[in-house]
């Protein structure tokens, strides 16, 4: 199937190892996830796909041709939503879509469609005479997206399509990008919102620290055949608390007590055979630590990402 297909790069600043042998496909029609923690690797891999930033290694293709950042056809293949604005606040809305549709080549009636087709699915129809100065921050996210598709392009790079803005932009910004995928369009989709990738991607990439950790569709990353148990306890001492995080993984809770979680298969909960559960209530047994409770967690693609990522935080 002809796609976007991105393969072992690599890219590194001075003795920072950016990107570390990067690979992924986005088929035509896809919506593809791309998630990782803040300095992950997302931005520079997508500046390397549309040619901003040069790889030390590897390479990018489209329908199996190597991409050229110099080739104006291969160019309108590319619709780009960056993650900060690029948009004209002194311009109206439909001087901004007219602008940057005619550097994609675009004129007369063929322009005027697009610009028009744009506006109204945005939601921007009745605002395509104010400047982005008068919008709110969702107003603003949604032009800035319908840029990214003036030129029809067959391919859409979206990086953090939705932050800061309201839920019925965000709901128009969601339907748009499903829309896309109707209509043959693959979509790369980067965010920080694991609810958001849940809801419209196909398939999903964790990356951390330039590496890919995982890769499948939400079926295949969540795991349906394991279970998370998670036991509530109070405040833990230190010492106990390290004891247990070499069985399970302990979180610390809003209301000042801990949570114990248990990553366990259905197949030996319903066997009744439940090791690491049986090891972390005798080591709390033994400890004297009181149970708030003992509950079960569906599976979800943020679970698996702290633990494939960590807790830390990171700027």
């Amino acid at each position: 199937m002809n796609g976007l297909r991105v393969s072992n790069l690599r890219k590194s600043y001075g003795t920072h190892l950016a990107v570390d042998g990067l690979s992924f496909q986005v088929d035509q029609g896809e919506i593809f996830g791309l998630i990782g923690p803040n300095g992950a690797g997302k931005s520079t891999t997508m500046l390397i796909i549309i040619g901003l930033l040069r790889a030390d290694a590897g390479k990018v293709e489209f329908d199996g041709r190597p991409f050229d950042p110099n080739n104006a056809d291969m160019r309108s293949w590319l619709g780009i939503a960056p993650q900060e604005l690029a948009i004209y606040p002194e311009l109206t809305a439909a001087q901004n879509l007219r602008f940057f549709g005619k550097l994609n080549g675009l004129s007369g009636a063929k322009l005027k469609d697009r610009v028009d087709y744009v506006l109204a699915l945005t939601g921007l129809t009745p605002n395509a005479d104010h400047t982005p100065s008068t919008f709110s921050g969702g107003m603003s996210r949604r032009l800035n997206f319908g840029i990214a598709l003036l030129n029809e392009p067959r391919f859409v790079i979206l990086d953090e399509p939705t932050v800061g803005i309201d839920p019925q932009s965000r709901s128009n910004l969601l339907d748009g990008v499903r829309d896309l995928s109707r209509q043959g369009v693959g979509v790369l989709y980067a965010s920080h919102y694991m609810e958001e990738v849940e809801a419209i991607c196909h398939r999903v990439a964790i990356i951390d620290r330039g590496r890919l950790l995982r890769q499948g569709t939400l079926d295949e990353l969540q795991d349906r055949t394991r279970i998370d148990l998670c036991v509530r306890v109070p405040a833990l001492p230190l010492e106990l608390a390290g004891r247990l995080a070499e069985i399970a993984e302990v979180r610390r809770e809003p209301d000042g007590g801990q949570s114990i979680l248990v990553h366990e298969s259905l197949e030996t909960q319903r066997a009744g055979q439940s090791g690491r559960l049986r090891a972390v209530l005798e080591t709390l047994e033994q400890a004297r630590i009181p149970l708030r409770g003992i509950s079960t967690q569906e599976a979800s693609l943020e679970t698996l990402f702290l633990r494939l990522t960590g807790r830390t935080l990171r700027d």
